[in-house]
């Protein structure tokens, strides 16, 4: 007898990709929806495969999986992203992972295959892009640094073969407003750790990038899609870094200002 999964979606407007997420879960013992308070359709959507479908402020990345995580009532929890789908391959392969009794593995990763501007990405710093994903309530737990969260279990893993689908950016431009999103808040992060600004980093770190995705990794199999994700990947790198000067520098004039006012 198989053990039950209780599969938790995140979401926040997805109208238009939720339907096909939650289509790709309908195998599972349970699904809840935790939405950041939608403008859109997403929640009349979600409602329409589960009743377990609650609105929540946002909590980012890491704080979000963790709400959902508590509220799942079987001893195996799925992550997906509104974004995201189980293709009918992975579904599979999880069901055989778990038939038959409590399995020896704690949880379990996948690829996650990206389909960009008409094509699945096979190659560069987005494939195969392993992400453990499936684990027991128990035994894990999302943690990383904003806004990349990952799950970290204690006890052992493996990997599946089959792909978790990702429907990731519209067009180019949804591309870049996700890469300035992200690069601010790592940015913010890297403040709030103590890690400060250095001009080795903004000068070749982003070149790095492009040249690790597009000839290390391959990126360049992947045609223009290829030459487009490397260097907007690139262009995410140094304006991570150029955001922690801006940080460094307000901050600077700051203390200046007080200094000023206090003399």
């Amino acid at each position: 007898m198989r053990e039950k999964i209780s599969a938790c979606v995140t979401a926040g407007n997805e109208e238009q990709k939720i339907r096909r997420c939650l289509q790709s879960l309908t195998w599972c013992d349970e699904i809840i929806v935790v939405d950041s308070f939608s403008t859109d359709r997403t929640v009349d959507i979600s409602r329409e495969f589960t009743e377990r479908v609650y609105q929540h402020e946002w909590l980012g990345y890491i704080g979000q999986k963790n709400l959902i995580r508590g509220m799942a009532t079987h001893p195996w929890v799925l992550f997906l992203d509104a974004d995201e789908e189980v293709s009918p391959e992975l579904r599979d392969e999880i069901l055989e992972q778990l038939e038959g009794g409590r399995p020896s593995y704690f949880g379990y990763r996948f690829p996650r295959t990206v389909f960009y501007l008409g094509k699945w990405i096979r190659h560069g710093e987005w494939y195969p892009d392993l992400k453990l994903r499936l684990f027991r309530k128990d035994h894990g737990r999302s943690a990383g640094q904003e806004p990349h969260d990952h799950v970290l279990v204690d006890g052992p893993v493996k990997t599946l073969k089959s792909s978790l689908h990702h429907y990731t950016y519209d067009d180019i431009r949804d591309h870049l407003e996700t890469v300035n999103r992200f690069s601010t808040i790592t940015a913010q992060e890297k403040r709030l750790h103590g890690d400060r600004f250095r001009m080795v980093d903004i000068l070749f770190r982003p070149l790095f990038r492009f040249l690790k995705a597009y000839f290390l990794k391959l990126g360049f199999l992947d045609g223009m899609q290829g030459l487009i994700i490397a260097m907007v990947s690139a262009y995410g790198v140094f304006m991570k870094y150029a955001k922690l000067w801006e940080l460094e520098s307000q901050g600077a004039a700051e203390t200046t200002k007080k200094d000023a006012h206090g003399t």
